[in-house]
């Protein structure tokens, strides 16, 4: 099914802005997502403009592809209007389950379209559970439920334990919304296919709460509960690149110079002092 009129526009804008953050550093840190600056400066439209920011060609085409593939089928089941809400309401709600999670990590920052297309894609699952998806290497398609359960339990397994290098937490937020709300805009979706749906919502929503109000319960290494060292996903791969001390010293002092000493971290504060005993 060919993508409709909204998802060439996404596509080609997202594939601009993103050539524009790949040539231009300073764009990419304007509008990508920053835990700082939408906190702090609330600069809340980085919570959309960094859905249309990437890391390379890679990244990006990973993510259209998938988008181009999955937006006929929500298109067709909730129309183009709906398909912009929940693309839009996906990618602001995986950047919010990541905000949370990650509020007390002020440098902590990400770009792509990710959450809006987990969005799309669990969207699709919640209209047509049994729709067969084809992942190579695989000869033959499985149903679309028993992907988006095998996601949200991979998804689950990498925010608790942390040991690859993919964004999950902006995944399954947006995943989780995307689902939601094609059920919202279309109930008879859930009467015909309650089953399989639940099978999927519960385990996530129960997930979700307990990693926001008890992570400990899970040995979640997160900001709430931290036991291992930072990691970086792919989707905030950039995050890793500016991590040179000089550029962290800038960023502490820019910040005191906005909101005072009191808003700083013990990270924070640590890192001053280590960089002003070694000048």
């Amino acid at each position: 099914m060919g993508a409709g009129l909204f998802v060439l526009i996404i596509i080609v804008v997202t594939v601009f802005v993103s050539y524009k953050g790949f040539t231009n550093n300073r764009f990419l840190k304007k509008y990508e997502f920053e835990v700082d600056r939408i906190l702090s400066d609330r600069q809340y439209y980085r919570l959309v403009t960094s859905g249309f920011l990437h890391l390379g060609w890679l990244h990006l085409g990973f993510n259209l592809f998938s988008l181009y593939i999955f937006s006929g089928v929500v298109e067709m089941g909730l129309g183009s209007l709906n398909f912009l809400l929940v693309y839009f309401a996906s990618l602001i709600g995986g950047g919010l389950l990541s905000l949370l999670i990650h509020r007390h990590h002020g440098n902590y920052s990400a770009v792509g379209a990710s959450g809006a297309v987990c969005g799309v894609m669990f969207a699709s699952v919640a209209l047509f559970p049994q729709m067969r998806i084809n992942l190579f290497p695989l000869p033959f398609g499985i149903p679309s439920w028993m992907y988006a359960l095998l996601f949200v339990g991979f998804s689950i397994y990498g925010i608790r334990s942390k040991k690859d290098n993919i964004g999950h937490d902006a995944h399954l937020g947006g995943a989780l919304v995307g689902m939601m709300l094609a059920l919202l805009l279309h109930p008879a979706a859930f009467v015909e296919n309650y089953g399989t749906i639940l099978l999927i919502l519960v385990p996530s929503v129960v997930f979700v709460y307990i990693i926001i109000t008890r992570p400990e319960l899970l040995l979640v290494d997160n900001l709430f509960h931290q036991t291992q060292k930072d990691f970086y996903s792919v989707d905030h791969e950039y995050n890793a690149r500016r991590a040179d001390q000089q550029q962290e010293v800038d960023r502490i002092l820019d910040k005191i110079s906005r909101s005072g000493m009191g808003s700083l971290s013990r990270k924070e504060k640590q890192t001053l002092r280590e960089y002003s005993n070694k000048v």
